[in-house]
């Protein structure tokens, strides 16, 4: 299974976990904000009933309305932001991966890729430091075991990343870093994990 099948597995198993405690959380405060907000419709309607009956009417379909259309964005709101927390904490448990998965997770990435070969992989400094003495005599055997030129470097320059590693070569960068990869599988399951998270 790839790095990105596992980390699709666990983002959604994530979700599953998630569900019923969100669900409560979410149609409690729906229910607490919809009494409050049709007791304050119902306390306006009834004070314009004594002028005009037909007038109070249209004044609670429209303070309804209101309400209704407010309660909605406000779930939606709260959809997203708990939505965003569980990419949040995938993002999370992939830099608290041992040194050892860090290793592998980003030779197997790199060997997916359709490199040269003599490109420079950049890391934070955390992470390079917890890379086996051997890392890239090891993955520069396995490019050339690969008809590739084998000839990868670190590079020299700091780079502000969460986890993950950058591929540069003549300033084209290939971005693998945690947040990157996070985001680019967050447009596919968004809508997935959204679903199970909130299905009825």
């Amino acid at each position: 299974m790839s790095n990105l099948d596992n980390l699709t597995s666990k983002i959604i198993s994530d979700a599953e976990v998630k569900k019923k405690e969100i669900l409560n959380d979410a149609n409690a405060k729906a229910d607490i904000i919809i009494k409050n907000k049709i007791e304050e419709a119902n306390k306006k309607a009834s004070s314009i009933l004594q002028k005009a009956e037909l007038e109070s009417v249209t004044i609670k379909e429209r303070v309804t309305s209101k309400t209704e259309l407010e309660i909605r964005n406000k779930k939606l709101a709260a959809k997203q932001e708990i939505i965003e927390k569980v990419f949040e904490k995938a993002k999370i448990k992939l830099q608290a991966m041992s040194s050892e998965k860090l290793g592998e997770f980003i030779k197997n990435s790199i060997m997916n890729l359709n490199i040269d070969g003599d490109e420079e992989i950049i890391l934070n400094v955390n992470d390079r430091g917890r890379l086996p003495v051997t890392f890239l005599e090891d993955i520069n055997e396995e490019l050339k075991a690969k008809g590739k030129l084998g000839n990868l470097t670190f590079g020299h320059r700091d780079y502000a990343i969460d986890g993950g590693f950058v591929l540069s070569k003549n300033g084209i960068e290939i971005n693998n870093s945690f947040t990157e990869l996070v985001n680019s599988l967050k447009y596919d399951l968004e809508y997935e994990v959204g679903n199970i998270l909130f299905a009825e």
